[in-house]
């Protein structure tokens, strides 16, 4: 199965499993299983990801945890092989479900503080967070961290490792100063073992969170030190040292030094067109055309943009990270004034976002709000009333009624509605618009008044006046 020739590995384990269906017993059972994993591994390889999804669904129908150690371990194994191909054709959900279903086995058999349970938790955290759901990711990583707090000696390898990963999951969450915390404890952890190369790694997290936190110099000390610890051991034209070029490009240009940020960028972009493929290459070339479009130079942007996005349409459980890039482009694609290829790159977005899955996410809503938005452009109304009203019902259930984006939104519907002849709608859209921004904003915040404003336009229009709903003293008080 590791050589050059899957299809012979297939033939074989499902040769052998044939065979072993014939037989009873326990150990004829754990083999079968053992055959079906490698013929499932097998597909995977020939990129044949539902057939090999079908045939691990049938193993995990073969053992069974209560009949001792080696079938718990069989349908664990089982469980955490489907979850990797399901990430691998993009669904994430059910990849995820599949995962919990192995840890709750492992659990079962070894208990909650098993270093193995440390592992699986660790696995499950970083899966979590690829998908941006960070209480959970937190939740599992902050269990891995209360077991090495009982397993492991105080200032381990092992648990640098893991505050890295749990600084990440407050990065994302906007807790930075949290952030900075336990990478500070990983670099003094990681140097003191004489972790080099993760010492670097963890140097360019604290940039990233001085950065976000406003205290450049010290970002741009902690690059320059992981700078210096790169080139020393990777070699001045890796990677990882074009990424944190793009990072200190990135903070001079928001420090207002855009020759310095252009210089870092074209030093980036040399050495990553030495590199043909991978993620790294295809993130690499999103956060550098992030620059160039912070910088006015949306053409040098858009080619970027459209060169990873061939990396990462060849790469197989990139569904997601294909639909933000796609996602960028039609936001450039919108502001240069290419309505209709707008459209194309929103539309193909949402396609690859709903692929797999029935979770609406607030990106989905979104990204149907500027769908609709490039209709309108392309004089398609009808379409972008449908749009509209698809992202309003996306983001009322994500993230509620009252939440700025739905307003927004609805704001957008209400003006469609009033293009199409639609007042009644629109006006009863606005009102809606108009009362809860007053409650969350006040009466005279000015995207208050300019709703305000457009309301009672419509109301004027068909010769009627606001009625304001009137408060009782109860509450009132």
């Amino acid at each position: 199965i590791a050589g050059d020739n899957p299809l012979k590995a297939i033939d074989y384990a499902s040769r052998a499993a044939t065979l072993f269906e014939k037989e009873d017993g326990e150990v004829a059972n754990l083999e079968l299983v053992l055959c079906l994993h490698i013929v499932a591994a097998g597909y995977c390889r020939l990129g044949r990801y539902d057939e090999a999804i079908k045939v691990l669904e049938s193993s995990l129908l073969i053992p069974s945890v209560d009949q001792g150690s080696e079938h718990a371990l069989a349908v664990f194994a089982g469980h955490m092989q489907l979850g990797d191909t399901l990430s691998l054709v993009g669904k994430h959900e059910m990849a995820l479900a599949s995962y919990h279903n192995a840890l709750d086995v492992q659990k079962q058999v070894l208990g909650d503080m098993d270093p193995r349970v440390a592992e699986t938790c660790r696995y499950l955290s970083e899966a979590h967070l690829q998908v941006m759901q960070f209480d959970e990711a937190q939740q599992l990583c902050k269990h891995v961290l209360d077991i090495h707090s009982q397993h492991s000696p105080a200032g381990s390898v092992d648990e640098a490792i893991d505050r890295k990963l749990m600084a990440l999951i407050h990065a994302g969450k906007g807790e930075h100063e949290m952030a900075l915390e336990h990478l500070v404890l990983a670099s003094t952890t990681l140097s003191c073992n004489g972790q080099d190369l993760d010492v670097a790694s963890v140097d360019c997290s604290i940039g990233e969170a001085y950065f976000a936190l406003g205290r450049y110099d010290e970002a741009v000390f902690s690059y320059q030190k992981a700078l210096t610890i790169l080139k020393s051991a990777k070699g001045d034209s890796h990677t990882a040292v074009a990424a944190v070029y793009v990072s200190l490009a990135d903070l001079y240009l928001k420090t207002g030094r855009q020759r310095e940020a252009k210089t870092y960028c074209e030093n980036a972009l040399k050495i990553f067109g030495k590199n043909n493929a991978g993620h790294e290459l295809s993130s690499g070339l999103v956060e550098v055309a992030g620059v160039y479009e912070a910088m006015g130079e949306r053409e040098q942007a858009l080619s970027l943009l459209k060169r990873a996005l061939d990396i990462l349409q060849l790469a197989p459980g990139e569904q997601s990270a294909a639909a933000g890039v796609e996602a960028q482009m039609g936001v450039l694609l919108y502001v240069m004034g290419k309505f209709s290829e707008a459209y194309t790159a929103f539309n193909s977005a949402i396609l690859k976002l709903k692929f797999g899955t029935d979770r609406e996410t607030t990106f989905l809503g979104v990204l149907f709000n500027q769908l609709a938005l490039a209709s309108v452009e392309l004089q398609q109304l009808d379409n972008a009333v449908k749009h509209f009203e698809e992202a309003k019902r996306i983001l009322e259930k994500a993230v509620g009624p009252h939440h700025a984006e739905t307003l927004a939104v609805s704001s957008n519907l209400a003006g469609c509605y009033d293009a199409l002849g639609r007042v009644n709608d629109a006006i009863a859209l606005l009102e809606n618009v108009v009362e809860i921004k007053e409650e969350l904003l006040g009466t005279v915040h000015p995207d208050v008044a300019r709703d305000r404003e457009r309301l009672l336009a419509l109301l004027k229009g068909v010769g009627r006046s606001r009625a304001r709903k009137t408060s009782t003293l109860e509450e009132l008080l």
